[in-house]
């Protein structure tokens, strides 16, 4: 049997939710659980692109026993107009197997994104990669305000999860406060996680 995991799944083009995602598996292991980085390819049309099995750098694609196998869900997402970018989207179109079998019903899941701008929809993005995690049944982990973090703020934060305020140029590292944010989601899922899976006496 495999050891338990979170599965942290993100797509990012500039670096910036992957790194945002790097931070949140710091804090599942800090939470006590193992975490587990996915990404997903790009999308485009048939006439235009077709990437290797294997990314180049960085984290494995996600499959779908990834995701059925976890014992929580951190998902990823630059914003879009403020929706979740399309890779995610695509992925998740994928996955109604798992919503027939209920696999991921009752597991803890939480949201992350990275925007150009402060107020560049990072909460609908935050909402909008919500929708299919409450439609199959995942346990909806967001920050609460004791995370002092989310009201010192003067960059990402939001109560839905953990944003981060990339810049025009995309450039702008993650400040204390959205990496306290990030890790403070991490250890939410994970020991939320290792209470369900806890043999009740």
């Amino acid at each position: 049997m495999s050891t338990p995991y979170i599965l942290v799944l993100y797509y990012s083009r500039n670096g910036s939710t992957s790194e945002m995602a790097r931070q949140v598996a710091r804090g599942i292991e800090l939470g006590g659980m193992e975490a587990r980085l996915r990404t997903v390819p790009a999308v485009s049309a048939d006439c235009e692109a077709t990437a290797p099995e294997i990314p180049e750098s960085g984290a494995l694609y996600a499959t779908l026993d990834d995701l059925k196998n976890c014992s929580g869900l951190a998902l990823g997402s630059p914003t879009r107009f403020g929706n979740m970018a399309a890779p995610l989207k695509y992925f998740l179109d994928g996955t109604s197997n798992l919503w027939l079998t209920g696999a991921l019903v009752g597991k803890p899941a939480g949201v992350f994104t990275s925007t150009a701008s402060l107020h560049g929809g990072q909460e609908t993005t935050l909402m909008s990669m919500l929708l299919p995690l409450l439609h199959h049944g995942m346990l909806i982990m967001g920050l609460p305000y004791s995370e002092s973090a989310l009201l010192e703020t003067t960059g990402g934060g939001t109560p839905y999860g953990p944003s981060h305020h990339a810049g025009a140029d995309g450039k702008r590292a993650l400040d204390r406060h959205e990496t306290d944010l990030c890790r403070a989601l991490g250890q939410r899922l994970a020991k939320t996680a290792v209470q369900l899976d806890a043999p009740r006496s």
